[in-house]
């Protein structure tokens, strides 16, 4: 999708998670336009360059490296939970702090495909 499409739908796409997210889970301007702007540039980097976040798969040769991937991933997983418990937040907190992180994670995969992604030679 060309730039001057996808980056006006990217930032509808982003209010509208960060509105939700003001509405139902966290009532505080400010996380609220974090998480916002944090969908805004995942939700661009998917127009943009028409990428999957489900088409990509991380493989590792070593078993070592497999090892500390499925480590990190389990951490990844559970620490907005883990947050939760340790600052005794209530269950919406909790469900706007899942939300923050699965933005981050989605943000962070979608740019790196981006910027990994092979370039076309100019004509």
């Amino acid at each position: 999708m060309a730039v001057d499409k996808s980056l006006p739908l990217a930032v509808v796409f982003g209010l509208l998670v960060g509105g939700l997210v003001y509405q139902f889970f966290l009532p505080d301007w400010y996380p609220a336009l974090v998480i916002a702007a944090i969908y805004v540039g995942a939700a661009y980097f998917y127009l943009a360059y028409d990428l999957s976040l489900f088409g990509a798969q991380i493989k590792f040769a070593d078993r070592s490296d497999k090892i500390g991937y499925a480590v990190g991933v389990f951490g990844l997983s559970v620490s907005p939970l883990a947050l939760g418990e340790y600052a005794a937040l209530q269950a919406s907190a909790v469900a706007g702090i899942i939300v923050w992180v699965v933005g981050i994670l989605t943000f962070l995969l979608l740019a790196t495909k981006a910027a990994h992604r092979e370039q076309p030679e100019p004509q």
